[in-house]
């Protein structure tokens, strides 16, 4: 069933457990990830990257999530991740995005505060839930990691912004990661027990699964999930035989790759038969 943002993530909080976010590209990687949420019993959100929105990729691939979700018998939202600006939300509104993030953390703090309470208020009319970010998560190209959140700056986000969900820096990043990363576990104590919105974790492909686990008993609800899932599909890809020329046949293997990933990770996250 289609759920919304604040749906699937108090699920999450009420059994101690991270809901997977996983980002799809394409029809494969949705089925990919719907078949294992089946699978396993777990709430899922399948979101995509705000690119998908502009490009116009969104246009035909939205009505797939939708399809997926409104079959399936387990909580799905359907979630705009890294909305760069109000342009993004309005169209994942119109393509039916059931949570939304906006993502202004590399502005200053004030700045991210009010375009951020700007996209809560516009989705609030359409009673769709948001995702900020306070603490730039940036890339793993990055030649330096932005500071990690304080406390207090995400006392004040939480208060002022009106979020329902706040990804927050930690030691994390998106891509492949060069080194292990070294998460703030006590950081993300200190800040789930300060603040109401549910805590997110961007930059979750790659992370040592002991200290995913650690992250979740410390508070975190949602875990981002993308880079492994573009492997997943991908090796599978250009693993299987150009022989195979029937394209739904050809993408068979790449979709139960995606599906196999998918439920190592929502075991991991303890999110399976929730």
């Amino acid at each position: 069933m289609l759920a919304d943002l604040k749906y699937v993530l108090k699920i999450a909080d009420e059994g101690s457990f991270a809901v997977p976010a996983f980002n799809v590209y394409n029809m494969e990687t949705v089925m990919g990830i719907i078949k294992a949420a089946e699978m396993k019993k777990a709430p899922v959100i399948i979101q995509s990257y705000s690119r998908l929105f502009t490009s116009g990729n969104a246009d035909y691939l939205a009505p797939i999530v939708l399809e997926a979700a409104g079959k399936a018998s387990i909580p799905v939202c359907f979630h705009l991740d890294h909305g760069a600006s109000m342009a993004e939300v309005v169209k994942a509104i119109r393509c039916g995005c059931t949570g939304i993030m906006i993502d202004a953390s590399a502005l200053p703090v004030e700045e991210n505060i009010r375009i951020t309470s700007d996209a809560v208020r516009i989705c609030g009319y359409a009673g769709i839930p948001v995702e900020g970010e306070i603490g730039h998560v940036g890339s793993v190209k990055d030649d330096m990691m932005s500071p990690f959140t304080q406390v207090a700056e995400a006392v004040n986000f939480a208060e002022s912004a009106g979020v329902a969900a706040m990804a927050i820096h930690v030691g994390t990043a998106h891509g492949r990661y060069k080194k292990e990363p070294k998460l703030d576990i006590s950081r993300i104590r200190e800040i789930h027990d300060a603040v109401g919105p549910f805590l997110v974790l961007h930059g979750g492909s790659g992370i040592p699964d002991d200290q995913i686990r650690e992250a979740i008993a410390a508070g975190i609800r949602k875990v981002n999930i993308g880079t492994d899932v573009c492997y997943a599909f991908l090796d599978r890809v250009f693993e299987t035989s150009r022989e195979l020329v029937a394209i739904d046949l050809f993408m068979k293997d790449a979709i139960d790759s995606v599906a196999e990933f998918a439920a190592s990770r929502i075991d991991l996250l303890g999110a399976g038969g929730k």
